[in-house]
């Protein structure tokens, strides 16, 4: 019995032993996988970090190429034509220019096509679905509508497309040219009895005029700047300011127009079918649509048109009455109702301060001139 004994001790002893290396053996494996998933892990980051820096010094490489490739080609490939290149071709603005740069538009052109097709929609669905059905003179309104809608049209293309005021950048100054003899940049001017300060543009490296601004988002400094109108998609200053005020008059009517035809048909049709509000979604839901757009069209432009009225008769900017820049001072500019009127709307347009198609050296031609010179 004590030989039986001592072989069972014996032999748990030995199975102890057994389990005790086999619990270890999957430990050692799973500590060696997780130092493995570890070392993956920082060659990948590696990896993705070089990547990375390879990707930026790539693009910054494709912009080097792009501005010597544009330098070659506007020295070897348009030959004789080389010395012909105009200034918005190089304009340092976000503007965008058409037939050859007579006309300047903004940089975000989807406020400009909303608002034209907002407008070609609504005439549209005026001349065909609700102007014909309206009385035996329906002819003659439709006609009319045809009318308001290529003015509005007319005067959107002249306050998008016209230079605003630009005034022209001084990139080739330094700071000490552009700063006074006591050799700070801070200007005084006394203008009807008021001192003004001129502020000091850092990107156009110019004092600006008084009552003129830097747009953000068109880049450049503006003259007697108003506003930027995200649904014209253009800076609204001195040089279409009227063109402005002549398409939020006239869009102003045209909205009218419809609104009123509009409504009168829908009175027709309850009173000939003696339909409701339900019947009215049924068969007429484009004139319903027509009039909910042409309400809020016309609440939007006549508080608009109003506004604006009352800048005019005080001689103020939408950004002058924003900034509240005469609440503690006297206004400069303001000599009267009438006289503010006349200012505004009647006096001769300054021509624009920049050339956009002028013609002006080309950068390899720059280079090789300031080569010559040192």
């Amino acid at each position: 019995m004590e030989a039986q004994l001592e072989s069972g001790e014996s032999d748990m002893e030995i199975m102890e032993q057994i389990t005790l290396s086999d619990t270890s053996e999957p430990e050692f494996a799973g500590s060696k996988l997780q130092d493995d998933t570890e070392d993956e892990s920082k060659v990948y980051n590696k990896i993705a970090g070089k990547f990375g820096n390879v990707l930026v010094s790539l693009r910054e490489n494709l912009f080097v190429i792009k501005r010597v490739v544009q330098d070659l080609w506007f020295q070897y490939v348009r030959g004789k034509n080389s010395d012909r290149i105009r200034a918005y071709h190089v304009w340092p603005g976000n503007n965008v220019f058409f037939f050859h740069g007579r006309f300047v538009c903004g940089p975000d052109p989807r406020g400009l096509l909303l608002t034209t097709v907002s407008i070609i929609l609504s005439s549209w669905i005026f001349a065909v679905y609700t102007g014909n059905g309206l009385s035996n003179q329906s002819r003659i309104i439709v006609t009319i509508s045809v009318i308001l809608t290529v003015i509005v049209l007319v005067n959107l293309i002249l306050v998008s497309a016209n230079d605003p005021g630009i005034i022209p950048r001084n990139d080739q100054a330094s700071v000490e040219e552009v700063g006074t003899s006591d050799g700070t940049r801070r200007k005084k001017i006394t203008v009807n009895g008021v001192e003004l300060k001129l502020k000091y543009c850092q990107i156009c490296k110019i004092f600006r005029p008084p009552r003129s601004c830097h747009c953000a988002v068109c880049d450049n400094c503006v003259e007697k700047f108003d506003h930027h109108c995200p649904w014209i998609g253009q800076c609204i200053a001195l040089r279409n300011y009227r063109f402005y005020l002549a398409f939020v008059i006239s869009a102003l009517i045209f909205f009218m127009y419809i609104f009123a035809f509009s409504v009168l048909r829908i009175h027709q049709r309850i009173e000939k079918d003696n339909i409701g509000f339900i019947g009215l979604l049924k068969n007429c839901p484009e004139t319903l649509a027509l009039v909910s757009f042409s309400f809020a069209a016309t609440c939007f432009l006549g508080g608009l048109a109003v506004f604006h009225v009352y800048l005019i008769a005080m001689n103020q900017t939408a950004y002058e009455n924003f900034r509240q820049r005469y609440a503690d001072s006297k206004n400069p500019y303001d000599k009267g109702m009438i006289s503010n009127y006349k200012e505004v709307l009647f006096v001769p347009l300054p021509p624009s301060r920049v050339d956009f198609r002028a013609e002006v050296m080309p950068i390899w031609q720059i280079k090789s001139t300031r080569d010559v010179l040192r």
